[in-house]
């Protein structure tokens, strides 16, 4: 898996606790707009929440990730098929695949050739979904101090490729007939602990503490805690950006 970028092995369990999960309509949406309901292929599942998703819709489920740690903490539905593998190398049979989903990970990709993959093993008529989100929103008061703690404090330790999330695929290659996608939002209540767990679960919150031997978090808790007491619930909502395409046939994969 040469190439692979690993920012989550050290924090998987973490990631597969503290990770809100996407919103049901999503998957019901998706399935909606498949012709065939037989084979789902996540490509860089992580802690298997996109799969978890998938699998009451689809017969079958192949979620895939390059990193093993990931693989070692998901959990889900029998016909969930957990397998470590990268993102060109699917281990799939050709035009066997109804929908590909890729769940906050393209950006990760070598696009030229998971494309040149995604297209290998899509059926005629499959789709592809990818998304991404990013900005918590909770109120007024606690949104500020977030995006200090995201821009200043571990804001250099975001690795480049962070820019393509902040951006919303925006400025990211999509070679697939555009199919039109309504709004969605992951929305969930949750204690200021388990917010503080899902900071703790950004990758460059690892990396802050692996160059800096410190814990920004402590000092952050401080700041929120005047606005989130222990035990209160509050509303986060991330907005997510989707893009759905058909296959494109007779084409091969443009390059990046």
């Amino acid at each position: 898996m040469s190439g692979f970028k690993d920012y989550f092995s050290t924090q998987s369990k973490i990631y597969s606790k503290y990770r809100p999960e996407y919103p049901k309509e999503l998957y019901s949406f998706l399935a909606n707009n498949c012709h065939e309901l037989g084979l789902a292929w996540d490509c860089a599942t992580g802690n298997g929440q996109a799969a978890r998703g998938l699998c009451e819709y689809f017969e079958r489920v192949h979620a895939t990730d390059a990193s093993e740690a990931q693989i070692r903490n998901t959990h889900g539905s029998h016909n969930i098929n957990f397998q470590v593998a990268d993102a060109a190398n699917s281990g799939l049979k050709d035009k066997s695949v109804d929908l590909i989903t890729v769940a906050q990970a393209l950006h990760w990709f070598d696009l030229e050739k998971f494309y040149a993959e995604a297209n290998r093993v899509l059926k005629e008529d499959g789709l592809i979904a990818v998304w991404c989100y990013a900005g918590a929103d909770i109120d007024d008061d606690i949104n500020p101090i977030v995006q200090n703690y995201y821009n200043n404090i571990v804001g250099k330790y975001w690795p480049e490729e962070r820019k393509h999330i902040e951006n919303r695929y925006n400025n990211l290659a999509f070679p697939f007939l555009k199919i039109k996608v309504p709004y969605f939002t992951m929305e969930i209540d949750w204690t200021l602990d388990h917010f503080l767990g899902y900071l703790e679960s950004w990758s460059a919150t690892t990396l802050y503490k692996k160059k800096t031997k410190k814990d920004p978090l402590g000092d952050l808790k401080k700041n929120i805690e005047l606005f989130w007491p222990d035990h209160a619930i509050k509303r986060v909502t991330w907005p997510l950006t989707l893009k759905l395409g058909h296959k494109r046939q007779n084409e091969s994969a443009p390059k990046k």
